[in-house]
This record gives C-alpha cells, sequence and structure tokens, in this order.
C-alpha cells in the first residue's frame, strides 16, 4: 500500500514539473511579412509611324488668258498688271498649283500677250487665247478702249472677261443691264466724281472747267462729272477734249484761261495727264487741278516732277496703306501684295497693279470651286464675290453690279514732295 502511494506521489510531482515546464514557455513573434514586390514597370508599346498622306496626283494645267498694254501710252498702267500676275502665277505654281475640285492639283498655264495699248490687237489677242489657247477664263485690258473692244468676243465665245479698266461701259450694256460675261475690277468713275464732288463742295467751289482725253475712260469719266454736276449743283463753265498721244494742250488751256472757273478738273491717264499738268503749271494757273484716279502711278510724278506738287485726286487705298488705321479692312491684304511686290521688283506696286491682283485672285478661287468651266467661273463670279477683300476694295459683286466697289472703296490723295498723302475728309477744307 505504501509503495503504490510512493508510486503516486511520483507521478503527481511529476507531471507538476512538466506542468510548470509549459506554463513559462515563450513563443517568438513572427516577423512581419514583407509586401511583395512591383512587378517591374511595363513599358508602353511604342506608337506606330504617321501615316504619310499622299500629296493629291497632278491633273492637267488650267489655261488662264491674260492681256495687259506692256507697250504704247498705257504701258505705265500695263507693267505693273503684267508683274502682279505673273508673280502670282509663280507663287501659284510654286506651291504646286490649284487643288480643284476633282481632287487634283493643277498648274496654271498663263498664255499672256501684249496689245500694245491698241484696241484693235486686243481683239485678235482674245480670239487667239480662245480659238488657240483655249483660255477658260480671261483678264486684262489695261485700257477702257481695248477692254471695251473685246467685249463682243468673249461674249459670243462664253468666255467670262474680268477687265482691269474702269469704264462703266465695260459692264454696262446700252439697256443699263451687266453685260453678262464681263466683270471688272477698278472702281467706276462715277463714285470718283462724287469724291472729287466732295472736296469741292468743302471748299465752297460752284464752278469748274472739265478737260478729258478722247478715248472711252475720257468720255465715260466726262459724263460722270456731268451727272455728279448736276446731282450736286456745280456748274460746269467748260468742257473740252485732247487727243490720245498729245503733247501741247495750249488751246485748251488758253480757253480755259478765259472762263471763271474755279478747278480744272482732268479726266487722264500719265502719259497725257503728266505733261498737261506741267503746261497748266507753266502757264501760271492760280486755280487747283484736280485729277481722277487715272493717274495713279509712280511714272505721273516721275514726268510731271515739280508740277505734280499739290495736285489732288481720288484713287484705291493702296497707294497710301501705310497711312490707313489699322481697323481698316483691306489694310492687311494690301500690306501683304505690297510686301511681296516690293520682294518680286524692288519697288512698290501701283494701283494698277493692284487692279489685276484682284482679277487673277478671283478666277483662282473659282477654278478651285469649280474647276475649268467657263459658264461655271462666270456664274461663281457673279454669286459667291461677297465681302470679298481684294487691292481694289471690298468687292460685294451681284447680277446687277459686275463691279461691286463704289466710293467707299475710294481715298482722296495729295501729291506732296514726290510721295502720295492720305487727305481725311475731315482736312478736304484745309487741302491744298
Amino acid at each position: 500500500m505504501k509503495l503504490k502511494l510512493n508510486i503516486l506521489l511520483t507521478g503527481v510531482m511529476l507531471a507538476a514539473l512538466i506542468l510548470s515546464a509549459c506554463g513559462t514557455a515563450t513563443t517568438s513573434a513572427p516577423l512581419p511579412t514583407e509586401p511583395p514586390a512591383a512587378p517591374p514597370p511595363t513599358e508602353a508599346p511604342a506608337a506606330p509611324p504617321p501615316t504619310a498622306v499622299p500629296a493629291p496626283a497632278e491633273g492637267e494645267p488650267y489655261v488662264v488668258g491674260a492681256f495687259f498694254s506692256t507697250t504704247g501710252p498705257v504701258s505705265s498702267l500695263g507693267e505693273p498688271e503684267w508683274g502682279t500676275v505673273a508673280m502670282l502665277t509663280e507663287h501659284v505654281n510654286g506651291d504646286g498649283g490649284i487643288l480643284g475640285p476633282d481632287g487634283l492639283m493643277h498648274k496654271i498655264d498663263l498664255r499672256k500677250y501684249d496689245d500694245q495699248s491698241d484696241a484693235t490687237k486686243a481683239v485678235e489677242i482674245v480670239k487667239k487665247l480662245i480659238e488657240e489657247d483655249k483660255a477658260v477664263a480671261i483678264i486684262g485690258g489695261s485700257g477702257s478702249p481695248a477692254s471695251i473692244a473685246v467685249i463682243e468676243t468673249v461674249t459670243n465665245a462664253e468666255v467670262p472677261f474680268i477687265s482691269v479698266a474702269s469704264s462703266s461701259v465695260i459692264v454696262t450694256a446700252a439697256d443699263g443691264s451687266q453685260n453678262h460675261w464681263v466683270f471688272k475690277t477698278p472702281q467706276q468713275n462715277y463714285p470718283v466724281a462724287q469724291v472729287q464732288a466732295d472736296w469741292m463742295k468743302a471748299h465752297g467751289i460752284t464752278k469748274l472747267a472739265s478737260l478729258g482725253v478722247n478715248n472711252a475712260f475720257g468720255k465715260d469719266s466726262m459724263a460722270a462729272m456731268q451727272r455728279v454736276a448736276q446731282e450736286e449743283g456745280f456748274e460746269i463753265v467748260w468742257e473740252g477734249t485732247f487727243e490720245p498721244r498729245d503733247t501741247d494742250f495750249s488751246a485748251q488751256l488758253t480757253a480755259i484761261q478765259g472762263t471763271d472757273a474755279e478747278v480744272l478738273i482732268v479726266h487722264a491717264t500719265p502719259g497725257e495727264g503728266a505733261p498737261l499738268t506741267v503746261q497748266f503749271r507753266d502757264m501760271g494757273f492760280e486755280i487747283p487741278i484736280v485729277h481722277n484716279h487715272g493717274i495713279g502711278n509712280q511714272s505721273f510724278i516721275n514726268t510731271a516732277a515739280d508740277a505734280a506738287q499739290g495736285v489732288l485726286f481720288p484713287i484705291g487705298k493702296l497707294l497710301v496703306v501705310d497711312q490707313l488705321p489699322d481697323s481698316d479692312p483691306q489694310k492687311a491684304t494690301l500690306k501683304t501684295y505690297q510686301d511681296e511686290f516690293i520682294a518680286a521688283f524692288g519697288k512698290k506696286p501701283s494701283t494698277f497693279g493692284g487692279h489685276a491682283w484682284d482679277a487673277f485672285m478671283m478666277v483662282k478661287e473659282a477654278l478651285e470651286h469649280v474647276g475649268p468651266d467657263s459658264a461655271a467661273i462666270r456664274d461663281y463670279l457673279e454669286t459667291n464675290i461677297v465681302n470679298w477683300v481684294g487691292i481694289s476694295g471690298v468687292f460685294n459683286v451681284t447680277a446687277d453690279d459686275h463691279t461691286g466697289i463704289g466710293k467707299e472703296s475710294l481715298v482722296l490723295v495729295e501729291i506732296d514732295e514726290g510721295t502720295w498723302a492720305y487727305v481725311d475728309p475731315s482736312n478736304y477744307a484745309d487741302t491744298p
């Protein structure tokens, strides 16, 4: 019995010892778990190279006709007109041509001729442009006689013609309608006479003498002055003409000296207008001399020299572009043309070159939209030249007006010390 008790006690003690050992044992905390490593950055796939857009294929050239008076008495007009059109053609073709409505690029094939300031020669040229060269549109006619002479030819052939001369007869038929196939870019002579009248009214002038070249341009300008004089109450106390190429005007000027005219209004281009002005000064006239827009060319100043001082005339804005306010809607276009012309020819352009700029750019725009279809070009010119900013003005051509600009496109200019000076309407009474 005692032996069993001892065995039992020994077992209890052993169990207690084991339990005690278990109660004092410690377990180490596990190490914190490291976050998984970030995957290596994946490079974005390279963008595919841009797909090159193929240039439009080249189509047949568009044939445009041009004729100007680069020789003869009207050459001071024709030379800057031809220079302008040649410059623009080079620019267009240098850029690859015109993107036509067919999606192809078309160079301009410009067929240009000199009419030698001869209306008969102009008709021969236009027939060649139509029948042999197959021109889809024609621009030119430096002088009004040449432009008027070709009206029948272009009308019968149904080829649009944009004239760079000013007579209203160029676009206006005998019944008062617009010649269907003919447009023009210079201002009419009527708004020119209106600006002259504004200056005369500012000076209190009521009596005038009117002297013009005996051709279509001079007659149209004189008729415009007759109309304005009747509307405004001026009296034309003497009216007469001289022949193209004349250099002696003493008979006409002597007759004017015997009147009570308060101003002489002259209707001419530089060829006759400059020597007439010299003779006017030499004869001691004390009344002012006011020309129309036909003399807006450096050749007038070069020929008339000191006699040009103080001459006034209405004209488009190109001659005085640097004197215009920046707000003028034409100024940016005028400056661009002037800068390009100077870069090409080393001198400033004349207003006559600007008339050719307008005609060329109108044809270019029409070709871009309708292609080499003469009838479609004509229709485009009549319906889409709207708020069109050009050199001669902001054009709005309609079926009733194939010119599209008026008095608002003109400024009064004074020749002062061999250059052009803009005359603000508020200063008319003080000029000269």
